[in-house]
């Protein structure tokens, strides 16, 4: 009975080390959205993440591998750390409301961080490697508005999470309007427009007419106006009127 009692006393003292080993594995970092000001921070499959700078940098060894956990926001409370991360692969989280992406090396979340930096991670942003099961760690496009939830994990060589984030708040997406529901209608335009539009209309009318008014009065003087009486008319050239200087002598005698 002594032994049996000692087993079950090892073996409890054996898992309050583990939950406390866990417990100690926390960093005290809560993912969040981008604090850059940015178009498209949030998107209908797409999200902007700040990279964590300065939190794993002097808590983890250079050769650990940092991932994002992406999760549905109603799953977090069931999830397990995976034995590797492809047995969560993006291809199969519709199946397991869970999927891990974004691998890299604590070099890369640099600190401290430069401030020219764009430090985001954009989650959702690939394409190509939505259907690739060799590709397990596709950072696909996100299926729907969610919400979700993230958190970093940094795993070591041998595929044991040593350190873990917080879980982010929850992130909604864009909803997207269904194409089918949009009933295109004529654009109405606005009663101030239309009364502008009916004046310029008007004015311009006046103006041509007023112009032609113009027109015609100053061309119908000039037909009606009289010839003056000293208009000389046209001479034949050939006649040459003169008076010769014996005319004159002749007319002086007399």
């Amino acid at each position: 009975m002594m032994m049996e009692a000692l087993a079950v006393s090892m073996v409890l003292l054996i898992g309050i080390t583990i939950n406390a080993t866990r417990a100690g594995d926390l960093v005290d970092y809560t993912p969040h959205l981008t604090s850059e000001e940015m178009e498209g921070k949030i998107t209908a499959s797409t999200f902007a993440l700040q990279q964590p700078r300065c939190v794993f940098n002097k808590v983890v060894d250079p050769a650990d591998v940092i991932w994002l956990v992406v999760a549905l926001s109603e799953a977090v409370k069931s999830f397990k750390n995976p034995k590797t991360p492809g047995d969560l692969p993006y291809q199969s989280f519709a199946k397991n409301y869970f999927y891990m992406t974004l691998n890299t090396t604590v070099s890369n979340y640099p600190c401290p961080e430069k401030s020219d930096d764009i430090a985001i991670l954009r989650v959702g942003s690939e394409t190509e490697c939505v259907v690739d099961l060799w590709r397990p760690d596709c950072n696909g496009p996100l299926p729907g508005p969610g919400p979700y939830r993230v958190r970093f994990l940094a795993i070591n060589s041998t595929g044991v999470v040593v350190k873990e984030s917080k879980w982010s708040d929850p992130i909604t997406l864009i909803r997207g309007r269904n194409p089918d529901r949009i009933v295109a209608k004529p654009r109405r335009r606005r009663t101030e427009t239309n009364v502008i539009i009916t004046i310029l209309s008007i004015l311009s009318a006046i103006l041509v007419a007023a112009l032609i008014a113009a027109f015609i009065y100053k061309y119908s003087n000039i037909c009606d106006k009289p010839m003056s009486a000293d208009f000389v008319g046209i001479q034949d050239p050939t006649i040459v009127r003169y008076t010769t200087h014996q005319m004159h002598d002749r007319l002086s005698i007399k």
